[in-house]
């Protein structure tokens, strides 16, 4: 099942981003893995390349165009664009795909996406906890430098002019899943909707809380079962997750908002509604 991700950074270096394309990172604190010497620890495995950035690397291609135009000077102004294309771990067995492969339709996809900008495409053959799923990042400058036709997900005249900004609106996005989407298809990859999300959506926040609460949790449990004390329980909930299982439950034996609200009060949960819209107060919130 294919998924696609973006990220904007307003970091101006432009170095990092291919720093962390080309070597080790942990996944939690997303600092670069030393060895034993303090060396940085290259990645295994990957496909690199660059596009519209002539003989210059990407990072000072990406400068140079800035200080041609003018753009990008700011503290606040988004400097690039992150997008990230997930394989499913399966299509590597199962449909033949591989890293070659996977970079060649991140190279294509970014081609026929991002027109006029400088970029670099990377492919990893792994990802995280060695998941085992080839992923493809393209990484863009916000800044275009040659003026290009309009694209489907462009909605002014300014998307398509040398010198502006790429946007990563919501029908933008709309636009890139189904592109995916097709992508798999053809290719006889894996694939799942991406237009309509799953029934229990979590943001990035909550799935690194739960990440690192897990790994937490394992550390303990190790611990306690080293010295001969009782575990704790093995699977560590984030307190949006308990909040929804209280939730769940209070759905299951509701008949009416009234009811909901006692079952929820019980728990310690206040509910509120406004213009449509439910918000929950759980007791250690204030």
């Amino acid at each position: 099942m294919a998924t696609f991700k973006h990220i904007s950074s307003k970091n101006a270096d432009y170095g990092a981003a291919e720093a962390y394309l080309t070597f080790e990172h942990d996944e939690f604190t997303m600092k670069p893995t030393l060895d034993e010497n303090g060396r940085l620890v290259p990645r295994e495995g990957y496909r690199l390349a660059t596009l519209n950035c002539g003989e210059e690397d990407f990072a000072v291609a990406c400068l140079r165009s800035n200080l041609r135009y003018g753009k990008n000077q700011k503290r606040e102004d988004v400097k690039s664009h992150h997008y990230i294309i997930s394989f499913d771990p399966r299509d590597g067995t199962d449909n033949g795909l591989t890293v070659d492969k996977a970079q060649s339709l991140g190279e294509e996809f970014c081609n026929e996406h991002f027109p006029g900008h400088q970029a670099i495409v990377c492919t990893h053959p792994d990802g995280h906890n060695h998941s085992g799923n080839i992923h493809v990042h393209i990484v863009i400058n916000s800044l275009r430098i040659e003026a290009v036709p309009l694209l489907p997900y462009m909605d002014r005249p300014a998307d398509t002019k040398d010198g502006c900004k790429h946007r990563c609106t919501d029908a933008a996005m709309e636009y890139f899943k189904s592109e995916v989407m097709e992508m798999c298809h053809r290719e006889n990859l894996y694939q799942i909707d991406l237009l309509h999300g799953s029934k229990n959506r979590v943001t990035e926040r909550e799935y690194w809380a739960q990440k690192k609460g897990q790994l937490a949790l394992d550390k303990e449990n190790a611990a306690r079962e080293a010295t001969g004390q009782p575990t704790k329980p093995t699977k560590f909930e984030t307190d949006k997750a308990k909040l929804r299982r209280t939730i769940r439950q209070a759905l299951s034996q509701a008949g009416s908002f009234d009811e909901f609200s006692s079952l929820l009060l019980r728990e310690g949960v206040t509910v509120k509604e406004s213009r449509g819209r439910l918000s929950y107060l759980t007791p250690d919130r204030t």
